[in-house]
């Protein structure tokens, strides 16, 4: 087994953002590789994530967005569980660019379960993610909720545009 050094699991915590014991157990289980160890902790934080589904989510932004020339903008509620995750510049962040898929990609719906008759691609959370495009809005939300571990969701979104 390799030799499991501080500067190698800090440099998966750097980039993860994952704890110091996870991110030991991550080395030692890809044995010293930071690649495999990334999608090690990734699947353990997405398993979390789904255990997550269904906590109070009472917290979160509303975030804008308008597009250049002002013609079109949106609005999104993204909800979390605590006021402190809220606050923090990655859930911001994640809230601001869901509002610019909302502005850009036009949904209908934010979920499947919101209503079933529509096409994948007009549905928020199935939509391909604009800055992304192997993942979809729906896995940026879970991911963003395995890191931060608290349940993550969408709540509202509206678009608004000049002429319609």
């Amino acid at each position: 087994m390799p030799d499991i050094t501080a500067k190698l699991i800090k440099e998966l915590r750097d980039n993860t953002g994952a704890g110091i014991m996870d991110a030991k157990k991550a080395l030692e289980e890809s044995n010293g590789d930071l690649e495999k160890a990334s999608k090690v902790l990734a699947e353990k934080g997405l398993a979390s994530a789904e255990k997550r589904i269904g906590r109070a989510t009472e917290n979160g932004v509303i975030e804008s967005y308008i597009h250049t020339g002002g013609r079109i903008g949106s609005l999104v509620e993204l909800s979390c569980e605590t006021d402190f995750v809220a606050r923090t510049e990655e859930f911001t962040k994640c809230a601001k660019e869901i509002a610019m898929q909302v502005a850009a990609m036009n949904p209908i719906s934010i979920n499947k379960e919101d209503n079933k008759e529509y096409e994948d691609e007009q549905i928020l959370e199935l939509q391909v993610y604009i800055r992304d495009s192997s993942k979809t809005v729906g896995d940026v939300v879970k991911e963003l909720s395995a890191r931060v571990g608290e349940n993550i969701v969408i709540k509202k979104i509206h678009r608004f545009e000049i002429g319609n």
